[in-house]
């Protein structure tokens, strides 16, 4: 698998947990869920049909129009699991960082207060 930008990785895990909740969203739909453009929200959603992570299947919406429901195949369940694993490990080390952080602020203040 090519190696993508770590903001792309965070934006593939965002998608693919949407794509569980809400397998029925549109693009447009998907977009303004994550906050991106509507071309950003289909980059991202190529990307990972392409990888053969998500598959897209058609249903009826209503009599006139068809829509896809975008799944995740094992594969893409497997990827969101990892995605998952390296997102919370990089929040903890963030979050480990910042802690020590007020921990040697709040002594500073300390020092400066006495």
């Amino acid at each position: 698998m090519a190696t993508l930008p770590e903001s792309d990785h965070i934006a593939h895990l965002q998608l693919m947990r949407l794509l569980e909740e809400h397998p029925e969203y549109t693009q447009r739909q998907l977009s303004e869920a994550l906050g991106v453009s509507l071309g950003k929200a289909h980059y991202l959603l190529k990307a990972l049909l392409a990888r053969g992570l998500v598959k897209a299947q058609n249903f009826q919406r209503s009599e006139h129009k068809w829509g896809y429901l975008y799944v995740l195949t094992p594969a893409g369940a497997r990827r969101k699991v990892q995605l998952t694993r390296l997102f919370l490990n990089q929040k903890e080390h963030e979050y480990e960082q910042l802690r020590r952080e007020i921990e040697s602020l709040r002594s500073e203040l300390a020092d400066d207060a006495g």
